[in-house]
Formats: C-alpha cells, sequence, structure tokens
C-alpha cells in the first residue's frame, strides 16, 4: 500500500497547522532558539510568500499538514527557498515527502525563467544539507548571496540553484 502525499498551494485555513508543524522541528526536534515572533512571515504568508515569482505550498497526507516549503521573490528573476520542513515519520524515501515538495517548488520557478534559487539553513540540519546537495544545490559563502536575499539570523550555511 502507498502512501498519498498531496501538494496544494497555502490557503489561510493550512495557517495554525503550518505554524505548529514549523515551530515543532525547530523548537522540539532540533531546539533551535526560535520564536513564533521571530518569524512574523509565518502570520501573513500570502502577503509575504504569494506574491510575485514567489508561493506557498504544504504537503498533505489524509488532510494533515505534514510538510511545507515556499519561494520568495527577490528579484531579478531570483528566489529565496525558505520554510522547508517535513513532519519526522513523513521524511525519507517511503513518503518522498521532502522531493515532492521540492519538484513543486523546481517547476514553479522554471515555468516563470527563474534564474537561481538561494536558501540559508542552520548547520544542525545535516539531512537537510545532504538533501539539497543531493538536488543540485552548492554550497556558497554569505558573501555570494544576492543582495536582496533575506538573511535570517540564525541560518549560517547558505546554497544556491541555478537553471
Amino acid at each position: 500500500m502507498s502512501v498519498v502525499i498531496e501538494i496544494k498551494r497555502y490557503q489561510k485555513d493550512y495557517q495554525e497547522a503550518v505554524l505548529n508543524l514549523i515551530l515543532n522541528i525547530q523548537q522540539d526536534e532540533y531546539g533551535i532558539a526560535i520564536t513564533k515572533e521571530d518569524q512574523p512571515d509565518l502570520f501573513k504568508i500570502e502577503a509575504f510568500y504569494q506574491n510575485g515569482n514567489g508561493n506557498f505550498w504544504v504537503a498533505l497526507h489524509d488532510g494533515e499538514v505534514v510538510g511545507t516549503i515556499s519561494l520568495v521573490d527577490i528579484g531579478n528573476q531570483q528566489v529565496a527557498l525558505r520554510k522547508m520542513f517535513v513532519k519526522k515519520t513523513y521524511r525519507g524515501k517511503d513518503y518522498g515527502t521532502a522531493s515532492h515538495l521540492l519538484q513543486t517548488a523546481l517547476e514553479w520557478a522554471r515555468e516563470r525563467n527563474i534564474t537561481g534559487i538561494y536558501l540559508g539553513t542552520v548547520p544542525e540540519f545535516l539531512a537537510a544539507h545532504r538533501f539539497y546537495e543531493k538536488n543540485g544545490f552548492e554550497q556558497i559563502d554569505r558573501t555570494e548571496l544576492p543582495e536582496n536575499f533575506p538573511v535570517v539570523k540564525v541560518d549560517k550555511l547558505f546554497y544556491q540553484y541555478t537553471f
């Protein structure tokens, strides 16, 4: 029996589930000192993410939000990949949740002729680093980020994907 993971564009009724998923992973699973107040974008997802070349998606299993990914339009046909989180039990090849989310974002970017996707992450997310590298992202120095890239204070490692 295969599990069906559905990727949908974010809608307001996913707000609480998205917030809970992200905070649980950040705080409880990885012990990162970041609060919901440090992430005001999570309270205005439509305005912050869903404009220009940006968007925000959720991964659903039987109606439950089990993953998120977003792209922020930073101008010059470039986007920042943000808020890629997958609930622990839905990680790995059995579910393919992260791959489905990333492929959705990459397809969206290709359709809009995006030239580069940039992201920041924390050193603790080792599996995420391997995932990004396996999917064509290359680690870069912070000085190589586009001028308009929104650096988050906890991010210490940076990656780029070029088309």
